[in-house]
């Protein structure tokens, strides 16, 4: 059976204190179920920003989406996740990843390692997390039993880390070039990426839920027309492949709403991120969903 379908808006732009509370209960009403804040130099600390999105609201839960693994230390990171949960009531979701911009962590003074380098520390991360946060000894202690945990992956060995330690495993549906650039992949590449996630998972004892991050929506009549845009930014692709990608969702209404639930139906994808951009433009979709 299907799970149901869940909603993330990644809010990046800080606003002063009444804005930002403006904004997250805007996110409340559209419908969003996760209210969720990245882990990016230039933009709001996620923390403290999930506090005040907690504060503000009162369904939604809230999540990082997600920690760059090579800016925290385990343990300062465990009293950051416990103390967080704490104060959002136990709404807290924690998403993290390798990092993939090699200029933040210059501008920060921290390694930037090898790729390898990275996943291996994002593990030391999570299994050291896992231990504190699992110690009735360890002040604060988290409000939730287990606060849930998602990393997000591509990479063959992220995947298994993934499917060793994640409660929600969640897919860019693009790879990383050098210098950060994230490169869009095909929905036959991403239906690989799943088959593999699922093969290396199959020994669990409860399935992962699966979360998309979508990069770009528009609700139109004119889908090529609304891509044209974006078409600079994706040169070795056409417009009809652009539009084929499963991170884009252009279309009509109607078109958008059956692409999601074939998605669901063929990859298991029942968590869908937006961008903030995106929060207002998404909303008819969620709406849609939710009649079903």
């Amino acid at each position: 059976m299907a799970r149901p379908f869940r909603f993330g808006v990644n809010l990046m732009s800080l606003a002063p204190a009444d804005e930002w509370r403006s904004k997250c209960r805007r996110a409340e009403e559209l419908g969003y179920d996760v209210i969720l804040a990245p882990d990016h130099l230039g933009m709001p600390a996620p923390f403290p920003a999930l506090v005040a999105a907690a504060e503000a609201t009162e369904r939604p839960r809230v999540g990082t989406f997600v920690l760059n693994a090579g800016f925290w230390n385990p343990a300062l990171l465990a009293r950051e996740v416990a103390t967080t949960d704490a104060l959002t009531g136990g709404r807290l979701e924690l998403g993290l990843g390798t990092g993939y911009v090699q200029a933040e962590h210059e501008t920060a003074g921290l390694p930037w390692g090898s790729p390898g380098e990275r996943v291996d520390h994002l593990r030391r991360t999570v299994e050291e997390l896992e231990r504190l946060l699992d110690s009735e000894d360890h002040q604060p202690h988290p409000v939730q039993k287990r606060v849930p945990l998602l990393i997000g992956a591509n990479g063959d060995r992220m995947l298994r880390l993934t499917a060793e330690h994640a409660d929600i495993a969640a897919f860019t549906g693009a790879r990383t070039r050098d210098g950060g650039a994230l490169e869009p992949i095909a929905a036959e590449e991403l239906d690989e990426r799943v088959a593999l996630y699922r093969k290396l998972a199959a020994g669990r004892a409860e399935p992962a839920e699966l979360n998309l991050l979508i990069q770009i929506v528009t609700v139109t009549d004119d889908p090529g027309a609304a891509i044209q845009p974006w078409l600079s930014h994706i040169p070795h692709l056409t417009e009809q492949q652009v539009l084929e990608l499963p991170i884009v969702l252009v279309g009509t209404l109607d078109d958008i709403v059956e692409r999601v639930r074939a998605q669901r139906d063929r990859s298991g994808f029942s968590y869908l991120t937006v961008l903030e951009p995106n929060m207002e433009a998404f909303a008819p979709v969620i709406a849609r969903l939710r009649e079903a």
